[in-house]
């Protein structure tokens, strides 16, 4: 029973002894996540729906193939489809590293040498930009405009 014992306390201090950074252990977790979300879907499909893959195929292979589409062409523009869904400004150090290579390989394939610039439709407009937009108006729609805006 002491050898148990002694045996047991060994192992303790060992794993307390390791520690590992935060990033690691998010992609862990992630991993670990996403094993048990799909083990799960695979049992609710099983038991719940008597689906036959048959037919799905196709559809399994062009949509495959149009996730692979859509992710290259967010690699090209620096984001991710990974880190857009989950909002990371700063992914974990490997999953950046994994990207970052993924990244490098498929712009070396593609022979693409410039970025896709980011879009500006998400920019906040300004009251500047505005005043922009209503000088580069034809003075009929200035007039409809400040129509609507200055009310007498």
């Amino acid at each position: 029973m002491s050898l148990l014992k002694n045996l047991w306390g060994t192992v303790l201090s060992f794993v307390t002894n390791i520690s590992f950074a935060p990033s690691y252990i998010k992609v862990g977790a992630i991993i670990v996540l996403l094993f048990l979300l799909v083990v799960s879907m695979a049992s609710f499909r099983k038991h719940f729906v008597k689906w036959s893959l048959k037919g799905g195929l196709i559809g399994l292979f062009f949509g495959f193939l149009l996730a692979l589409l859509l992710e290259g062409f967010l690699l090209i523009g620096g984001k991710t489809a990974i880190t857009e869904v989950l909002g990371w400004k700063n992914a974990p150090k490997p999953i950046k590293t994994a990207l970052d290579l993924g990244r490098s390989k498929l712009i070396n394939v593609l022979g693409i040498t410039d970025e896709i610039p980011k879009s500006n439709a998400f920019s906040t407009p300004t009251a500047k930009d505005a005043i922009e937009i209503l000088q580069s108006l034809n003075p009929t729609e200035i007039k409809k405009i400040k129509a609507i805006i200055c009310i007498q």
